[in-house]
């Protein structure tokens, strides 16, 4: 069982749900430190965030190299970039459901190490995927002797989500000023090896030979089921995927005026800014 404190309109047991209309990448990062920092300060209940990317986006972890980036290519294709607050490597986000939770570092889903968490957070996600008909696996990924790409749908992560032997979720997880935030991309149909024509490579038969790997590694759900499903129907089956595992009754709500105050200073100061882009 889960702990839950209780907080201003909220009941022990209660989180707030925000479904976020499609919006640009640097918007989409704001809004969900934005939300950590609230959560952490005991402002807002345990939040889980629903969203989409328009245009599509190409999102750097927080250490990665800026030299990853194709910039002349995302120029060309239309495509913005961001980096994430979050570690791991680069995801092309487009058609994808995107989730994110933020919780209070005191929390017990939170205690404990990274490793933990992801452990028990990937309960929730197992589930929702388990509503859409998949049979997805979650085991703990040890160090592997193969290269580390640019790409975070080929390279292993902890507790990583996979189906038919291939990465299905890729997510990451912050922990700062005493909160948790743990955002994933679930791509739902596409091209998944799309994310090479935005990265930087020394020709055309490398870039191929990374799209062939990244197809070999990674899928979508389309892919995997055999059909379309639409973003909303993937969002039900998430929303069920962590109110059943953790007992929870999820409230649709919105960003408080302070958070959507500091999320457009976050958009101004950070996410939109070149120095924090192109830092590394």
């Amino acid at each position: 069982m889960v702990h839950c404190e209780v907080y201003m309109g909220y009941e022990m047991r209660q989180w707030r749900l925000i479904y976020d209309s499609p919006t640009s990448g640097a918007i989409n990062m704001a809004c969900d430190e934005a939300i950590m920092l609230s959560v952490a300060s005991g402002e807002m209940p345990p939040t889980l965030r629903l969203y989409a990317w328009q245009p599509f986006c190409l999102s750097l972890g927080y250490g990665q190299r800026i030299a990853d980036a194709d910039l002349e290519r995302l120029h060309t294709y239309g495509w913005h970039i961001v980096r994430r607050p979050t570690g791991g490597r680069a995801i092309l986000h487009g058609d994808e459901l995107t989730y994110s939770v933020s919780l209070p570092d005191t929390h017990e889903l939170a205690s404990g190490d990274v490793i933990e968490s992801y452990r028990r957070i990937s309960r929730a996600l197992l589930l929702a995927l388990q509503h859409l008909g998949l049979s997805p696996e979650s085991e703990k990924q040890e160090k592997s002797n193969r290269s580390v790409g640019a790409v975070c749908f080929e390279v292993p992560s902890h507790y990583e989500i996979t189906a038919q032997g291939r990465k299905l979720i890729g997510s990451a997880q912050l922990r700062r000023k005493n909160g948790i935030l743990q955002h994933g991309s679930f791509p739902l149909y596409g091209d998944i090896a799309r994310i090479c024509d935005a990265l930087f490579y020394p020709d055309d038969a490398a870039r191929d030979m990374a799209k062939q790997q990244v197809r070999e590694r990674a899928t979508t759900l389309e892919a995997v089921c055999g059909q379309d499903i639409g973003w909303q129907t993937v969002a039900e089956a998430f929303i069920a995927g962590f109110a059943e595992t953790f007992d929870l009754e999820l409230l649709p709500g919105d960003l408080t005026p302070q958070e959507q105050q500091h999320a457009e200073e976050l958009v101004e100061t950070v996410y939109n800014n070149p120095a924090w882009t192109n830092k590394r």
